[in-house]
């Protein structure tokens, strides 16, 4: 009886409060995608839209493994320090080795190493969780300040630039008219786009974050899960850092200072519950390029950058509250 009163009252809702329903923050984007192209001077330019997708690419790759991992039940607020550790590490291969063995292939080396610390301490994390019931926000908090830490120890507590000819096209160079790292971006969304909905992977991550004892029941390894997810975000993070490094020049361990809060910020505006088992991965690409548009364009307007915290506070908590209030209505 109840399923019926159900579909009767959703076939009496109007089509416009069913698409409002379906696609919330797809619709608030294109509104403000038409203020700042009316509002912010140039933001409507083709170099500037492609800034803009230069500057999120780096924070949409994390932030949909980031997804993964907020969907199985978890959090991760290592990924700013793991970046900067990621790019500390290419630019020391690069530094040491590259007479040996010359300096792409001190990149290469350099880079799959970050790709393996990236991969074990995120996976690490998740089997702590499992041996000792440490919560993930308290060992990635650890993790957090100890990752800068050894970031600086690396360095010597100065940037690194000793990289070959050409490697700065990996995060500032262009590739018939796109940044590159968009199309990194493009190649992450996809491949996680496909995991998360066509794969076992995937539902099982969504059955963890929704009912851990439940799927346990049903045979499925939840640690296991919970550790390749933060496995999976942890190598994400690694492949944005090494971006980075090559953007700026430079391997320090102070780069990436706060992405953290940006990438869970563009995970929850995309419509990921914090409480776990819901999300999408084409959500988390609304979040930031909504996070990107609203930076980019208060830039370009002069808004103070104490201000710009304000707002993008105020926009988090506004994204929490309206799915809470769809959430409820639906």
């Amino acid at each position: 009886m109840t399923i019926i009163t159900q579909a009767a009252e959703h076939s009496r809702q109007s089509a416009p409060l069913r698409f409002l329903k379906a696609y919330p923050m797809e619709i608030i984007l294109a509104g403000v995608v038409v203020f700042l192209i009316l509002m912010a001077p140039g933001f409507a330019s083709v170099a500037n839209l492609l800034n803009v997708l230069r500057t999120v690419a780096m924070l949409g790759i994390i932030a949909f493994g980031m997804t993964a991992v907020i969907i199985s039940g978890e959090i991760d607020l290592s990924v700013g320090a793991g970046a900067a550790l990621a790019g500390c590490i290419v630019a020391w291969f690069a530094d040491r080795f590259a007479d040996a063995i010359g300096g792409w292939n001190a990149v290469i080396l350099g880079f799959l190493v970050a790709l393996g610390v990236g991969f074990s301490l995120g996976y690490l994390t998740g089997k702590f969780r499992q041996w000792f019931n440490v919560p993930t926000f308290i060992t990635t908090l650890a993790l957090f300040a100890a990752l800068r830490g050894i970031a600086n120890l690396i360095t010597g507590g100065f940037p690194l630039s000793t990289f070959p000819d050409g490697f700065d096209f990996l995060g500032g160079g262009y590739l018939f008219g796109i940044p590159f790292p968009v199309y990194i971006l493009a190649i992450t969304f996809a491949g996680m786009h496909f995991l998360m909905k066509y794969t076992s992977f995937g539902r099982e991550v969504y059955a963890v974050g929704g009912n851990m004892e439940a799927a346990r029941l049903s045979g499925i390894n939840i640690w296991k899960v919970k550790a390749l997810t933060l496995g999976l975000t942890g190598a994400l993070t690694a492949i944005s850092g090494t971006l980075i490094a090559s953007q700026i020049g430079a391997g320090t361990g102070t780069t990436a200072t706060g992405m953290e809060l940006d990438v869970i910020a563009a995970v929850i505006i995309g419509g990921t519950s914090l409480f776990g088992g819901k999300g999408r991965i084409w959500g988390t690409l609304i979040g930031v390029l909504f996070l990107g548009c609203i930076s980019n364009g208060m830039t370009l307007m002069n808004v103070s950058e104490y201000w710009q915290y304000v707002v993008r506070g105020g926009i988090i908590l506004g994204a929490v509250l309206l799915n809470q209030v769809l959430e409820r209505v639906r």
